[in-house]
């Protein structure tokens, strides 16, 4: 009945979580067996969670930077270093939502970001919209693969499974998705016969190069100094972030320290520095050092109005969560996980056969659920399943997380559709077949994820 009551109730337009507390409600209702209190119970006791402390800072820091003017300097350091290639901006794009992944943790900040900036460059340098839609579109998944990710945390809350293990877990997945789109916009640049878009030039490639050395030797030389010289953690973490602002005023780099982000979230978690609540915390603090003091390009009034962009976000981020603790209590407790676990383990005992079937739903789930309430009904009947099969569970999580993300590219429900729709001006439907093409690099992605599980949990098992 409850299964029934929640399908009835979202067929009916109701938004997915009222559907949720509402199915779970009337079904107590009916059935007399517990006291409505306990549906309230439940979801105040379902968000009551130190872990969940990491989003709102998340969607805080990544709108910090996105109203900080960050999303123009990253766009132009991508384009000093891949701006030269042919199907330059395709590269710029990709590259960019790279490095914006690091800071936002959710595609559609990616795509209303950044997005907004890349289209209409794109435009301009003589590309089709639809062209530039698509591969805005497809690196924007990117966002929520590449740490921080706001759907890492969702699912690490839900299913008990370590967010800084889950973070490390999506940057090689991350890598390789980046890799495969500019391949793709690479082939697309050699069909169409495109030249470079902009001219090459050594000293902006050096920059941009330099920039990218200082990202990956710092925390390399910071390793040596603390590990081999024996000097104290703390101040020498100290001493590294000061040369990093200094490295900045003297060489005038682009982007340096927004890059530094996914560094410093990484290093202080897997070095237990801080968990990954305290990194969310520490992130917006960064961002508003950068905002407020270094950059100066954040004002209070802008801040205030971010701040209550990120309480509206979060609200509503929350109270999906809360529904969904209700209702994924009221499956177990009515035996619907029990039922659907028994009947996939007597259907096949293969975990290659389950993940095909998984992949299956939720690609078709994310299709009409946003990624937050998928999966807090998906984790408490899949995961289960997953851990009898003996599938790590760090592992499944970057499934269900790229599954939930092509999702957002496809109609009725995808975000991400509607928003650079908006963004481009183009019809609904001219903007969803601009993004069919680009799905071919994203499914190759999730078959490599799905079934090479060492690529996703070669870099947690070093440190967790």
């Amino acid at each position: 009945m409850l299964k029934i009551l929640f399908l009835f109730f979202m067929a009916g337009g109701i938004p997915v979580a009222i559907a949720m507390a509402g199915a779970s409600l009337v079904y107590i209702l009916f059935s007399g067996n517990l006291p409505p209190f306990v549906v309230v119970h439940r979801m105040v006791s379902g968000i009551d969670s130190f872990p969940l402390l990491a989003v709102p800072f998340f969607i805080l820091a990544g709108n910090l930077m996105n109203n900080a003017g960050i999303t123009t300097r990253i766009y132009n350091f991508a384009l000093a270093l891949v701006g030269w290639l042919k199907g330059g901006l395709g590269h710029v794009n990709i590259v960019g939502s790279v490095v914006f992944a690091g800071m936002s943790g959710t595609a559609i900040a990616d795509a209303a970001g950044l997005g907004t900036i890349e289209i209409k460059a794109m435009k301009e340098h003589g590309y089709s919209t639809e062209f530039a839609v698509g591969v805005t579109a497809a690196s924007a998944t990117l966002g929520p693969i590449i740490p921080p990710s706001l759907p890492f945390v969702i699912y690490g809350m839900m299913g008990n499974v370590s967010i800084g293990a889950l973070f490390l877990a999506g940057l090689m997945p991350g890598l390789l998705m980046t890799i495969l789109m500019m391949l793709t916009v690479a082939w697309f640049a050699h069909k169409n016969g495109w030249g470079r878009d902009m001219k090459f030039s050594g000293s902006r490639l050096a920059k941009a190069l330099g920039e990218l050395a200082v990202v990956v030797g710092w925390p390399l030389g910071l390793w040596l100094v603390v590990d081999k010289l024996q000097v104290p953690a703390q101040p020498a973490v100290f001493v590294g972030l000061a040369s990093l602002f200094v490295l900045d005023r003297i060489f005038k780099f682009e982007a340096l320290l927004p890059i530094m982000t996914p560094v410093l979230l990484i290093g202080g978690m897997s070095t237990g520095l801080f968990t990954p609540t305290e990194g969310a915390i520490a992130a917006c603090v960064w961002a508003m050092i950068l905002g407020f003091v270094w950059y100066r390009t954040l004002k209070w009034k802008m801040f205030l109005k971010v701040c209550l962009e990120t309480i509206e976000t979060t609200s509503t981020v929350l109270f999906i969560v809360a529904a969904a603790s209700i209702f994924g209590w009221m499956l177990t407790a009515t035996g619907v996980t029990t039922g659907i676990a028994n009947w996939v383990l007597g259907f096949t005992q293969e975990a290659w056969v389950f993940l095909l079937l998984a992949n299956l739903l939720m690609l078709f789930v994310g299709c009409f659920l946003e990624p937050t309430a998928a999966i807090t009904i998906l984790v408490p009947i899949l995961l289960p399943i997953a851990l009898q099969l003996g599938i790590d569970p760090v592992h499944f999580g970057l499934v269900m997380v790229l599954n939930l993300m092509i999702g957002l590219l496809h109609p009725p429900m995808g975000l991400v559709l509607f928003v650079l729709a908006r963004v481009a001006g183009l019809s609904f439907e001219r903007t969803t077949m601009a993004i069919l093409p680009w799905l071919a690099p994203l499914l190759l992605s999730l078959a490599v994820i799905t079934y090479v599980p060492s690529l996703v949990l070669w870099l947690p098992r070093q440190f967790f």
